[in-house]
């Protein structure tokens, strides 16, 4: 087995890692900061905690808190015309993926110039760009450890990636404690997009030791504590596990790629707005459901981390139950389970269809190779 691994420079899990964040910038050495999150991260005042760090060092600084909370290719355009005079030469990331995102987004843009348009695809980026530390907020797009970043394009009704290794952060701080007041429903979604990423890793056809047992340990941590989170947001052993299975999630998927969950989740996201969270969520037992075949043992093993008894049954039925525990997950976290109960007309699904099958980069990676008819199928069940 031959593989290779992408990993931001550094890496800082704990309780009070943020506490650190001063002595990595002063690392860095840089003359002029911008700190990137969104106006619900900013109005909660958990942005203080990064305001307080960054008022101990002589270093300026600045808060831009205008980051969407679904990104898009033309908000990012207007936001790097701007900023792009303001010589930055260190960004940093704190929120959700989305504002870590748009944070690498205008790495590249204050880098390079241009429109984000240019740099949508793989290895579109020319070089080194501005640095990013990325923090986040809460549990679950393992943005802060990934080479990718994922935009809206209003006019395609479907959502794009920006892939390279140059958008890997240069640090990546997480500390649980900041995810601790992060809403219920933000916690439901976020913590079912870093299950997605586990398991979509862990069954992807480029997945190997290294992202196995990453991908493995995540499914443990978050099954273990995704609804004690959910429920009692306070439980600060949930709250810790979901970050670290979060955190172990993003790297494995930022190697092994993820797959057809979100290949059907970024039409449905583009076209309907629905959060990426909450989309990947109500796909997942569907895709499983038509992956099982490819791989019973992995989908078993999967079984067994979600807490199913797969003792004395044949590997398809103890495949299977993965499946109905994942819909019981979901269920219990309010997520919804079926398209139509998010207003998606079911007249909307063969155009949905088609366009999943134009997302190649992810499908690529799918345990099972689908068909159009695959598809459509998947996209019925789930109605």
């Amino acid at each position: 087995m031959v593989y290779e691994i992408s990993l931001p420079q550094k890496i800082r899990f704990c309780v009070g890692a943020l506490n650190s964040l001063t002595d990595e910038i002063n690392k860095l050495a840089p003359k002029r900061i911008l700190v990137v999150t969104d106006s619900g991260v900013a109005k909660s005042g958990l942005v203080n905690a990064i305001k307080n760090q960054l008022s101990k060092i002589e270093i300026p600084f600045e808060v831009f808190s205008d980051a969407e909370r679904e990104p898009t290719l033309s908000g990012l355009n207007v936001m790097a015309k701007e900023l792009h005079n303001r010589h930055y030469d260190l960004l940093i990331g704190f929120g959700g993926g989305s504002s870590i995102d748009t944070a690498k987004g205008l790495s590249v843009l204050l880098s390079y110039g241009g429109s984000c348009q240019q740099y949508v695809g793989v290895d579109k980026v020319p070089g080194q760009c501005i640095p990013v530390f990325a923090i986040p907020t809460t549990a679950g797009t393992g943005s802060e450890v990934t080479n990718i970043a994922i935009f809206s394009d209003n006019e395609k009704a479907l959502k794009l990636g920006i892939v390279s290794p140059h958008l890997l952060p240069k640090v990546a701080i997480v500390d649980p404690t900041l995810s601790y007041s992060c809403p219920q429903k933000v916690t439901a979604a976020s913590g079912i997009d870093a299950l997605v990423h586990a398991i979509e890793s862990y069954t992807s056809i480029k997945a190997n030791n290294f992202t196995d047992a990453l991908a493995l340990k995540a499914i443990e941590l978050i099954a273990g504590s995704l609804k004690v989170a959910v429920s009692n947001g306070a439980d600060a052993e949930a709250r810790n596990h979901l970050s670290e299975g979060a955190l172990f999630a993003g790297i494995s998927f930022c190697n092994a790629g993820v797959a057809a969950v979100h290949a059907l989740a970024y039409p449905l996201g583009g076209k309907f707005h629905i959060s990426h969270g909450v989309a990947n969520g109500l796909l997942l037992p569907y895709v499983m459901e038509c992956n099982l075949s490819s791989n019973f043992q992995k989908y078993s093993v999967i079984s067994r981390l979600l807490g199913e008894n797969t003792e004395g049954v044949s590997l398809p039925e103890a495949a299977e139950r993965g499946v109905r525990a994942i819909k019981a997950l979901v269920n219990d976290i309010d997520i919804p389970l079926r398209l139509r109960d998010l207003g998606v007309p079911q007249e909307d699904l063969e155009g949905m269809a088609l366009a999943t099958m134009e997302v190649t980069r992810l499908l690529a990676n799918n345990p099972k190779k689908l068909t159009l008819d695959d598809v459509r199928e998947i996209w019925q069940n789930a109605w």
